[in-house]
């Protein structure tokens, strides 16, 4: 039964509209997740552009931008929680569209299933530090898979009820979270750039002495999962007072995330070795706090390292599960998706389903044993799928702005060109890489340094996504399939019926 429009909103069955700028950029910020990145990210992303990290994060952040550019023009024409969703269905057709609304959703969730592991390992690195190693005949490994994914799961259901109650009281948990974290780390980097023992380079700054193609590609990808996240500032259009602070809070977080990545990597640079590094993967912040200072100021980046994991679960939960909404109020998924509750203003039922995904997908994932190696896997899987949707959400603006064509170099640049190049070289970077995985590998095995592997789970994504579209087309009878259209964000009412 298709849902009912209406010209008037119930306040007790629509999203509230209580946000703004900070909001956005908490949401945004938290997402993407600096200090988590920085702490397990730059290892992985020295593995594949030594000493030119800094290089390749500034020259992945350029089509990053035109992406970000394309979105906010995007959402001042149609603020939408479905925004890539919605954009793409309008713009390039239903089967793309839903696929993109499909793959943000699935690589949430494999994201947060990831995270959630993270984020227990921290806890247990903690439990470690504070001399407790073995609990109930279980050992506390912080580099277990298992165990880390148990003490994982109870820190999802937490972040998972604090979004429930609504977004305006997680926010302001986050930016709590977020200065706290913050001031830790450009301490601690600070203090690495001054203090540290290893001379700066020039070199550092140019992506041309990268060993090979390959390694360029593929630290490219790492690198803009490292940057993933800042898009979900446009979820909250809904609940938002000015569509316009949603696309002001993603780009400033975008911004300050650029500072931040090139000012660690430099300061973890002027403290380790490429090999330094390299070995201390996922542990390099902790390992730098413990270089630099003794304890108890040494367990500071830990503590960082683990409001970063919480604010990015929850930050996640939030986005993923308006995304859905978006979905299920087009019928293209389920009615479940589209309630929300009548005191929080939240889609409750959403987010409680998709926490239980991600816990799924979690217990799944402790088949492969060693967080490192589970981290590797996750990253190098969700990077190909965001190449993929930030490019056909940048072609998307390209195709429904083309008339600026006709409106003048500057504006054709901004509307069409830079969309279309911002497209062309992520979508360009994520085919080169997926036949690089095809190639690489003369058998099956679950590594992440297995090309098949690789390239079996981003495929699961897209077979899965175009398997639920024919399921809503020909089943559900969508009529997002017949227009491409998604359901007007400020035209719904939810059916009382649905609250609750």
């Amino acid at each position: 039964m298709p849902l009912a429009l209406s010209e008037t909103r119930s306040p007790a069955t629509t999203m509230r509209r209580t946000l703004g700028v900070r909001d956005g950029m908490a949401i945004a910020a938290s997402s993407t997740a600096a200090t988590t990145s920085i702490g397990i990210g730059m290892g992985a992303l020295a593995v594949y552009a030594g000493r030119q990290t800094p290089a390749l994060l500034i020259v992945a952040f350029l089509p990053i931008l035109g992406i970000a550019l394309s979105y906010a023009r995007l959402n001042r024409t149609e603020p939408n929680c479905g925004n890539g969703y919605t954009w793409v269905g309008r713009s390039l057709g239903a089967w793309p569209g839903f696929l993109t609304g499909w793959v943000v959703l699935v690589a949430n969730v494999v994201f947060m299933a990831y995270t959630s592991a993270v984020t227990g390992s921290v806890i247990l690195q903690f439990a470690n530090k504070a001399g407790i190693h073995r609990l109930l005949g279980v050992d506390l490994d912080p580099g277990s898979t298992g165990i880390s994914t148990v003490v994982g799961l109870v820190a999802l259901v937490t972040v998972t009820v604090t979004a429930v109650t609504g977004v305006r009281s997680a926010t302001r948990l986050q930016w709590w979270l977020l200065a706290f974290e913050y001031i830790v780390l450009l301490v601690f980097c600070t203090w690495a750039l001054i203090v540290g023992d290893e001379p700066f380079s020039l070199n550092w700054l140019n992506p041309f002495a990268i060993d090979s193609l390959h390694s360029l590609a593929q630290g490219l990808v790492l690198a803009v999962f490292v940057y993933w996240g800042w898009d979900a500032a446009f979820t909250v259009n809904e609940e938002t007072k000015n569509a316009s602070d949603a696309s002001r809070g993603g780009l400033i977080a975008l911004l300050a995330m650029l500072g931040l990545f090139v000012f660690a990597s430099v300061s973890l640079q002027r403290v380790m070795g490429n090999e330094e590094l390299m070995a201390q993967g996922p542990q390099a912040l902790t390992f730098l706090g413990a270089k630099l200072s003794p304890e108890p100021w040494a367990s500071l980046p830990l503590a960082a390292l683990m409001c970063s994991a919480f604010a990015s679960l929850q930050s996640s939960v939030i986005p993923t599960a308006r995304g859905a909404l978006a979905m299920g109020r087009d019928q293209t998924l389920g009615k479940m998706w589209t309630k929300v509750h009548p005191r929080f203003g939240s889609p409750a039922v959403g987010t409680v389903v998709i926490m239980a995904l991600s816990a799924a997908v979690a217990t799944l994932a402790v088949g492969i044993p060693k967080i490192n190696m589970m981290i590797l896997t996750a990253v190098n899987s969700i990077g190909l799928i965001v190449t993929l949707y930030y490019g056909l959400t940048a072609l998307a603006c390209a195709v429904r702005f083309r008339s600026a064509l006709r409106a003048g170099v500057g504006e054709a640049l901004r509307a069409v060109v830079v969309p279309v190049l911002s497209a062309l070289a992520l979508l360009g970077l994520g085919g080169y890489l997926a036949y690089q995985y095809a190639a690489m590998s003369d058998h099956f095995e679950a590594r992440p340094d297995n090309g098949w592997f690789m390239l079996t789970i981003p495929s699961l994504f897209i077979a899965t996504g175009l398997v639920a579209a024919a399921f809503a087309k020909w089943s559900r009878r969508s009529p997002y399939f017949a227009t491409g259209r998604g359901t007007d964000a400020d035209a719904i009412v939810l059916p009382v019926n649905q609250a609750g």
